[in-house]
């Protein structure tokens, strides 16, 4: 798998608002990441969601019990 590495570039989409409920604690390490390489939360969150998108493997769990 490749590695994931955030960027300063922002993505230009068409946005829409959409909530997220997350532990205080994630929020402060993405707030942490996003202040080390000078992007905004959401930025940060746009990038890792996109990255993970296109990385995502499914396991074929039929054998599993």
């Amino acid at each position: 798998m490749n590695t994931f590495q955030p960027n300063k570039k922002p993505t230009n989409n068409e946005k829409i608002v959409a909530s997220v409920r997350m532990d205080i604690s994630r929020i402060n390490k993405i707030d942490e990441i996003a202040s080390k390489i000078d992007i905004s939360r959401n930025e940060l969150i746009n990038q890792c969601i996109e990255y993970a998108l296109n990385n995502l493997e499914f396991k074929d769990n039929k054998d599993e019990k």
